[in-house]
C-alpha cells in the first residue's frame, strides 16, 4: 500500500515558511559556500534526527510532514520536510542548524516518499546560483530575439554558457560532492542546469558500481552523499561516461 502524502493547506502560522519556499524558487540570498563546511558527523546526526522525527510523525499521524508542492516540481526540490511542524508538535527538540529555517544553507527533503521515505539535504547555494544565472540568461535571451547566450557544445543538445554576455559575469560554484568547481550548462532553449558528470565519473571510478545504459545515474550520488543533485538532468552511461539527457 502506498504511503499517503499530506496535501493539506497550511494554517496561518505556516505563512512565513511558505514565503521562504517562494523566495527560494525565485532566488533570494543564501549563505555562501563557507557556511557549508559543516563536518560530516554533524550532517549525519542532523539527518538522523529528522529521519527519526519523520518516521515517528508518519506512524502517529498517517501522513508525511511535508510542504505542498506542484506536480511539475522537480524530484530533487519536491517533498520538503516541514521541520517547523515537527518541532512545534514535539517530534524535534530543535531544528538542526543546517536547515534554512534555522539560518542554514539547506532544506531537508524526502525521497522515495511512497515506499520508504529517506531524508536528504537540498543545497540552497546551488539552487541560488542556478536561479541567479537563469534570470540573467532569460534577460539576455529576451533581449536578443529568443537566442540564448550559448557557447561551446558540451553534450548533445547542451551547451556551456557564454557568461561574458551576462550581467553577472563568471560564476563560481563548488560541488557538494567533490569540493571541485561545479559547472553550469543549458539546453537550446536556455534552461540552466548544474553539470554533475565529473562527480558521477569520480564516483564510478572510485566505487565501480554497476552502470546500466538505460538507468538514470543520479541515485548513485544520493546513495553516496547526504545531498541530492539539485538542478540536474538525468544522466545515462554512454560511451564510457555519464551523459546528461536534455
Amino acid at each position: 500500500m502506498k504511503t499517503p502524502v499530506s496535501l493539506r493547506t497550511f494554517p496561518g502560522s505556516r505563512v512565513l515558511l511558505v514565503l521562504f519556499l517562494a523566495a527560494m524558487l525565485s532566488g533570494c540570498m543564501y549563505p555562501g559556500p563557507e557556511s557549508r563546511k559543516t563536518p560530516g558527523k554533524a550532517y549525519r546526526e542532523s539527518i538522523n534526527r529528522v529521519q527519526a522525527a519523520v518516521e515517528a510523525y508518519q506512524e502517529e499521524e498517517g501522513v508525511l510532514p511535508i510542504l505542498n508542492a506542484s506536480q511539475d516540481t522537480p524530484r530533487y526540490e519536491k517533498f520538503l520536510v516541514d521541520v517547523v511542524k515537527l518541532q512545534q508538535q514535539g517530534y524535534l527538540e530543535s531544528i538542526p542548524a543546517v536547515a534554512f529555517e534555522q539560518g542554514g544553507s539547506a532544506y531537508f527533503l524526502l525521497l522515495d516518499e511512497e515506499t520508504s521515505p529517506v531524508v536528504k539535504l537540498m543545497d540552497l547555494v546551488t539552487v541560488q546560483t542556478v536561479n541567479d544565472v537563469q534570470r540573467q540568461v532569460d534577460r539576455y535571451t529576451n533581449a536578443h530575439g529568443g537566442t540564448p547566450p550559448t557557447a561551446e557544445p558540451l553534450y548533445p543538445g547542451l551547451f556551456s554558457i557564454d557568461t561574458a554576455k551576462l550581467s553577472g559575469g563568471s560564476v563560481k560554484l563548488i560541488s557538494v560532492y567533490s569540493g571541485e568547481p561545479l559547472e553550469l550548462m543549458m539546453d537550446s532553449e536556455g534552461k540552466v542546469f548544474a553539470d554533475y558528470a565529473p562527480d558521477l565519473m569520480q564516483l564510478l571510478e572510485q566505487q565501480e558500481p554497476a552502470a546500466s545504459a538505460d538507468q538514470d545515474l543520479r541515485p548513485l550520488l544520493e546513495q553516496a552523499s547526504y545531498f541530492v543533485p539539485v538542478k540536474s538532468l538525468p544522466y545515462l552511461w554512454m560511451d564510457g561516461q555519464p551523459v546528461p539527457q536534455p
